[in-house]
C-alpha cells in the first residue's frame, strides 16, 4: 500500500491508500520523491474524460524518483537509478506521480544527470520538458539574429522555462501574459519586453504586420492564428497547448506567402532519444536559480488545491509536489 491522491467519478479527489502492483514486462517501479502540478493534472482532478481515461486515477503526469524494482526484460534502467518521466500516459491512462510509488513504462524513463537535484527536475517537469522540445524545434528554423521571438502563456510552466532557455541562447524574447503584474518576474527570467495577452487574443486579419521571427505558443485558438499571421518570412511557431481554444481560425496565407512553419510539439509520446536530448539541454542551459524564484512546493493535499486553480489560470510559475507529505 502507498499514499496517493485518487480521483474517482463517484467521490471527490482525496489522499488515500492504494495498492501498488508489481512491475510487469516493460515496466519499472519508482519510489517517487516529487511530482508537479500541470494543466492536465487540473483537468484530471475535474474528471475531464479527455485526460482521465481510467477510473479511478492517480493524477501526476510527472514522476521523479529512484528505480526500486524492474519487470521482466527491462534493460533501459537499473535499480537505484535516479529517473524522470514526463507524460507517456502517466496521470492519464495509468496511475501517475501523485503517489509515493508508481509503476511506469521503463522505455520512457530518462536517467537524471548526476548534477541535477530531484526537486529541480520536478520543477522543470512536463512543462519545462515541453519548453525544451519547443526550443529544440524552433532553433532548427530561427536563429537569434533573425529577430524577436514571442512566448505566450509566459506566466505558466512552459513559458517560465522557454523564456530563460531562449534568452540564454541569445534570442530577444517578448513575453505575452494576462498577468502583467508579473512583468518584473518575466524580465528576470530573460524577457526583454512584456505584452498583454489581450493584444493577441481576438481574431485578427489573416495577414498582419511581419513582427516575429518565431514564437513558442501554449495557448492555441485566435492567439496562435495571430502569431502565424504576424510571423516574418521563413519564421516558425511551435504549438504545444490549447489553453485558449482547440480551434485554429487561420488561413493558408502565412504558409504560402511567407513560408511560415507551424511545428507541433508532442511531449507525451516523444521517443527516448528526443527525451534525452531535451533533458541534456535543460541540464546544460537552464539556470536553477531562475526557476527557483517562480517555484513552490506542496504536499499531496496541497496538490489537490493547486490543481483546481491551475485550469482557471490562477497559478504563476511552477508547483512541485513532495509525495512524502
Amino acid at each position: 500500500m502507498t499514499r496517493a491522491v485518487l480521483v474517482s467519478s463517484s467521490t471527490a479527489p482525496a489522499v488515500t491508500e492504494i495498492d501498488v502492483p508489481d512491475p510487469r514486462e516493460g515496466e519499472a517501479l519508482v519510489d517517487v520523491a516529487y511530482s508537479s502540478v500541470n494543466y492536465k493534472d487540473g483537468l484530471a482532478l475535474a474528471g475531464d474524460p479527455g485526460v482521465a481515461r481510467v477510473d479511478p486515477l492517480v493524477p501526476g503526469i510527472d514522476v521523479v524518483g529512484t528505480v526500486a524494482a524492474l519487470g521482466p526484460g527491462v534493460h533501459d534502467v537499473r535499480i537505484g537509478d535516479r529517473v524522470v518521466l514526463n507524460g507517456a500516459g502517466s496521470g492519464e491512462t495509468r496511475h501517475g506521480g501523485w503517489s509515493a510509488h508508481a509503476v511506469v513504462p521503463s522505455a520512457a524513463l530518462v536517467v537524471l544527470p548526476e548534477s541535477m537535484p530531484e526537486d529541480f527536475a520536478a520543477a522543470i517537469g512536463t512543462a519545462g520538458f515541453t519548453a525544451a522540445l519547443s526550443v529544440l524545434a524552433l532553433s532548427r528554423f530561427v536563429g537569434p539574429s533573425d529577430g524577436p521571438v514571442l512566448v505566450t502563456g509566459s506566466s505558466g510552466g512552459v513559458g517560465s522555462v522557454a523564456i530563460p532557455l531562449l534568452a540564454g541562447r541569445g534570442y530577444r524574447v517578448t513575453a505575452s501574459t494576462g498577468r502583467t503584474e508579473h512583468a518584473d518576474s518575466l524580465r528576470t527570467l530573460g524577457a526583454t519586453d512584456v505584452v498583454d495577452r489581450a493584444t493577441l487574443a481576438e481574431r485578427g486579419k489573416p495577414m498582419q504586420k511581419a513582427t516575429w521571427a518565431g514564437a513558442v505558443d501554449s495557448v492555441g485558438g485566435a492567439t496562435l492564428a495571430n502569431l502565424l499571421a504576424s510571423t516574418r518570412w521563413g519564421g516558425a511557431v511551435t504549438a504545444c497547448g490549447l489553453a485558449q481554444d482547440v480551434q485554429l481560425p487561420t488561413t493558408v496565407l502565412p504558409f504560402i506567402l511567407r513560408g511560415v512553419s507551424l511545428l507541433g510539439i508532442n511531449s507525451v509520446d516523444a521517443p527516448l532519444g528526443l527525451r534525452q536530448q531535451a533533458w541534456d539541454l535543460l541540464a546544460a542551459e537552464l539556470d536553477p536559480t531562475l526557476l527557483a524564484g517562480v517555484t513552490r512546493t506542496v504536499g499531496l493535499e496541497g496538490a489537490i488545491e493547486v490543481g483546481s486553480e491551475i485550469v482557471g489560470g490562477g497559478v504563476h510559475g511552477r508547483t512541485i509536489v513532495d509525495t512524502s507529505h
